[in-house]
């Protein structure tokens, strides 16, 4: 995730006093943990389909929120919303058939292994549950991440997301492998390569006295910089883990609800069934839900031994709210939608390389491409993937950029986005290359 830090980037960069008060106000209200997006930051007030508004009115094509996963302000589900937050907000210890048609309805997108859900309001809390439940059945301690993952900001969550660099300590019974390398000349290397680096991590943990718990790894390797391919290339590793005593669980917060355009869950794509799912934004299309779904043999011993609840999760709004986000899926058959929009993108920024030498692999798998800019020696050029980006806005366009050197392009828009939207992309790129 490509951030700045705006006010100190905007001082005295031109931009308007009101603009720099807001800036200012900010910060002296939320603190300095917090960060804007682009060198000139954006204030939005509206947001409809993939498009957002500022304050001024100017209209901006949004590549970048899967949180919105069926649009900015999808009227059916903004009318869901209202209609259970005029009747009743509350939580699970109450009886309510929100939450359990929700959960059929979810459920029965999944493979028949993961049978049963449990709510959350946030990806990390989601990824949170996910470990204390993989340790709880398995015994063991051991997590096996990538080294730019990032899976949330609970402590224990944040300890297993490397990306965060200095702003967290990788915890001491995790170990941090390698993504998966791209590599379409020899692509069954891709597998074997993730797998040895798995048996590695296992092999050191055994030697350490460390018992796995887990090989925990977003299906589309989306904070690495995005891999997709082949299909398949993950079975080899997560075997590895299972026989090692550890379990699998699936991160889809990002590659899920659609997005690959081929299925529902980005490990589908790898004709996998996880042990645990993590689930997250994409739910609620911007209301704050997540969850796991989980084998039921997996869970029975920690539900047996200890409750769970959480006083927002699942509640009768936000059951409402998932519910209808699913319904838009279906009902505007929105996953082939996906993968048409998603071609039209890698077809169209494949056809700017020879023009740009700045442009190097591209790659994708429905709504989620990744660009890599790189320097004339081939080596990845972080500078240029920021000039990239806040050229963008300027066009209006709005992107972010990822990977260890912060140099791919991360292209993540909301599922409604379609070929027109598509050609509205490429060709902004091709302007701002040109210049």
């Amino acid at each position: 995730m490509l951030k700045t830090n705006a006010f100190d980037a905007a001082a005295g960069s031109g931009l308007a006093p009101a603009t720099l008060a807001m800036i200012e106000r900010r910060r002296r209200l939320l603190g300095p943990a917090y960060e804007l997006f682009y060198q000139n930051p954006l204030h939005l007030v509206r947001g409809e389909g993939v498009w957002v508004h500022d304050a001024e009115g100017r209209r901006y094509l949004d590549v970048y929120n899967n949180v919105p996963s069926v649009g900015h302000c999808h009227p059916h589900v903004v009318a869901a919303l209202c209609r259970q937050a005029s009747l009743l907000n509350t939580h699970t210890r109450y009886l309510h058939e929100n939450v359990l048609d929700f959960a059929e309805k979810l459920l029965g997108t999944m493979p028949p292994a993961l049978s049963q859900v449990m709510f959350t309001c946030t990806g990390s809390e989601a990824n949170d549950l996910a470990l204390r439940i993989a340790e709880d059945y398995t015994g063991g301690t051991g997590v096996i991440v990538t080294e730019y993952s990032y899976h949330g900001m609970t402590a224990s969550i944040a300890a297993l997301s490397a990306s965060m660099g200095p702003y967290v300590k990788v915890g001491r019974d995790a170990r941090v492998i390698p993504a998966p390398v791209h590599n379409p000349a020899n692509p069954a290397e891709v597998g074997k390569r993730f797998a040895a680096d798995v048996r590695t991590a296992l092999e050191d943990m055994r030697r350490h006295g460390i018992k796995p718990a887990a090989l925990l790894v977003d299906t589309f390797f989306t904070s690495d910089g995005g891999f997709f391919d082949p299909p398949g290339f993950l079975r080899e590793a997560v075997d590895a883990v299972r026989q090692a005593g550890g379990l699998y669980i699936a991160d889809e917060v990002q590659p899920g609800y659609g997005r690959s355009g081929e299925h529902m869950w980005g490990f589908q794509r790898h004709g996998l069934v996880p042990d645990i799912v993590s689930l997250g934004k994409p739910m609620g299309n911007g209301h704050p839900m997540a969850g796991i779904t989980i084998k039921p043999e997996i869970l029975q011993r920690f539900g047996s031994e200890s409750s769970y609840f959480n006083t927002f999760a699942g509640n009768t709004v936000s059951s409402a709210v998932g519910l209808a986000v699913l319904e838009v899926i279906e009902q505007e058959n929105l996953i082939p939608s996906v993968r048409r929009a998603g071609n039209a993108i890698v077809e169209g920024i494949r056809a700017l390389q020879s023009r740009f030498a700045a442009i190097g692999d591209v790659r994708g798998a429905g709504l989620f491409v990744s660009v890599d800019f790189v320097d004339a020696e081939g080596r990845p050029d972080s500078a240029a993937a920021l000039r990239t980006v806040n050229a963008l806005r300027e066009e209006g366009v709005l992107i972010g950029a990822s990977g260890p050197d912060a140099n791919i392009l991360k292209i993540r828009p909301p599922l409604v986005f379609n070929c027109e939207h598509a050609e509205i992309l490429v060709s902004s790129l091709e302007k701002v290359l040109s210049k």
